[in-house]
């Protein structure tokens, strides 16, 4: 196993725990300047992370989320990290179980490596590009890894039956209609970056957001399914264009559309 990997995988865990107590007790959601939310479990589990790979990657800048939102923006130049510490806040809050813990390595604008942890599913993903992709069982009450690493790849896309996912709360008719012209049959809603994880296992073919991410949103989640063979490139209307690149200061840090493939 890759010990990079391994390092960031040990501090998403220890943020997965902390996430966790704040879920199971008592919590209320706050409103930033953005009008988005944000709870005692994105601080707490951003000020873990953040520390965390302080301690490890000194040289490694890194671009948070709530770190952001309170206008942190450090200088992040070839090879940076995306941290993402409660992607799917609006789960976290309607207590679906579909939020998790992001942690993305970029380099020369590609996310390289990876890490997607859903704490209250008990389900983690991790990747890089040169290691493959792999989902291992965590138990979420301990936020400790049981069994072993089981190598996860793409699915080839069949000619009839495409699978598609797409947001539970950011659909549009525009997305209804792209999944038409594509040929989607069948479609699995699931929330925050989960849909990237469900075309890396090769349960579903194709994810295509047609609204608005920030890359901490994106980072990992692309890096897991780029590691298990797909790709991610913007979306200009219909038109497919080159692969979502990171480290876009004069956008704001946010995304263009995008759409997600497997094999």
């Amino acid at each position: 196993m890759n010990i990079f990997l391994d390092g960031l995988i040990d501090i998403t865990l220890r943020a997965g725990k902390a996430i966790m107590d704040v879920y199971q007790g008592g919590f209320e959601a706050r409103e930033k300047s953005d009008g988005s939310s944000v709870t005692d479990a994105d601080e707490a589990g951003e000020a873990i992370i953040v520390a965390g790979l302080k301690a490890v990657h000194p040289d490694i800048p890194i671009l948070a989320e709530e770190a952001a939102s309170r206008g942190e923006m450090p200088e992040l130049g070839s090879k940076f990290f995306l941290v993402d510490p409660l992607d799917g806040t609006k789960e976290f809050v309607n207590r679906t179980a579909e939020f998790t813990v992001n942690i993305a390595l970029v380099e020369n604008g590609r996310p390289v490596a990876g890490v997607v942890l859903a704490p209250a599913l008990g389900k983690m993903w991790f990747g890089a590009i040169d290691t493959g992709a792999f989902v291992q069982e965590i138990d979420p009450a301990t936020m400790v890894r049981t069994g072993v690493p089981q190598t996860i790849t793409v699915r080839i896309k069949p000619e009839n039956g495409l699978i598609a996912v797409a947001s539970r709360s950011h659909r549009s008719a525009e997305t209804e209609s792209l999944l038409t012209k594509l040929g989607a049959e069948e479609f699995k809603p699931a929330g925050s970056s989960l849909k990237f994880c469900l075309v890396a296992e090769g349960q579903a073919d194709v994810y295509p957001r047609l609204g608005r991410t920030m890359e901490w949103d994106t980072g990992a989640g692309q890096a897991v399914l780029e590691a298990a063979g797909g790709r991610v490139h913007e979306l200009d209307g219909e038109t497919e264009g080159g692969p979502l690149l990171y480290g876009k200061k004069e956008r704001g840090y946010d995304n263009p559309h995008f759409i997600a493939w497997g094999a």
